[in-house]
């Protein structure tokens, strides 16, 4: 008689549900720590909102800082997939895209978008770094992704500034980087959004329109650039939805466009 053949094991079941309760533990996690902040939020209760035992929270994520990253991680990218974000179509897009006015119009969209997503997040670790060295490093962390990203997007900028002759007029890759990175804090967008109640619209519009005041040469668009485009996806270049007029509207009509940027 033949030995019967040892039946294999298929763990996918269990693998399967083990990666939903890691999600909704990052789910409930960032529910509770954006509304009530990380500090009082003990991991007991976010064990409870997620539907599993505390220990379940423990094995799938080591420390209550570990979770918190994980899920600023999911809230900053939109979902769990492993891309880094500036790899991700919609940045490679961005970076490809030759006009530096809808450049950073398309990053302003990009913020507003983040900062819905994993605004509150980013608050409450800011908030609970002072008293948190493993939450201070994970902002220390965070901060330091952020400014990689901006010195990668202003040097797109600035290149394509330069060679369309419509940086504005002193401002160098470094303040572009700079300005980018302190606009796009948590902190800037947590106090108009949050303090001041500005709904996400008005905080794309005025991203938009700052940093094309303080960066480049609104009075070169027509000439360099032509008729305006628009954003690809749901949130549409709405700043220069009225194409160079806008930035023009201060001119006697058919003057030509002041030079203010040297052309290369």
């Amino acid at each position: 008689m033949e030995p019967k053949a040892k039946r294999s094991y298929d763990a996918s079941g269990r693998q399967e549900q083990a990666r939903q309760n890691r999600r909704r533990i990052v789910d409930a996690a960032a529910a509770l720590f954006s509304d009530r902040g990380y500090a009082s939020v003990p991991l007991t209760e976010v064990a409870a909102a997620a539907g599993v035992s505390v220990q379940t929270a423990y094995a799938a994520f080591g420390t209550k800082a570990n979770l918190l990253k994980h899920a600023i991680d999911i809230a900053l990218a939109g979902d769990d997939g492993p891309v880094p974000v500036m790899q991700r179509d919609s940045a490679q897009h961005m970076l490809a895209e030759p006009d530096p006015f809808l450049v950073l119009a398309m990053y302003a969209a990009r913020v507003r978008d983040v900062t819905e997503r994993a605004g509150g997040l980013l608050l409450a670790a800011w908030t609970a770094a002072p008293n948190d060295p493993a939450v201070a490093e994970l902002v220390a962390d965070l901060d330091g992704q952020r400014l990689r990203g901006m010195t990668v997007l202003a040097q797109s900028i600035a290149n394509k500034a330069r060679s369309a002759g419509c940086l504005a007029d002193g401002v160098t890759e470094e303040d572009i980087r700079d300005t980018l990175w302190v606009f796009n804090s948590p902190q800037v967008s947590g106090l108009l959004m949050r303090q001041r109640e500005w709904s996400p619209d008005r905080l794309q519009a005025w991203l938009t329109r700052t940093w094309t005041k303080l960066l480049l040469d609104p009075l070169e668009r027509k000439a360099v650039l032509g008729q305006p485009r628009h954003v690809d996806g749901p949130r549409q270049f709405r700043e220069f939805s009225g194409g160079h007029n806008a930035a023009t509207a201060d001119q006697e009509p058919n003057a030509e466009p002041q030079e203010r940027c040297p052309k290369p």
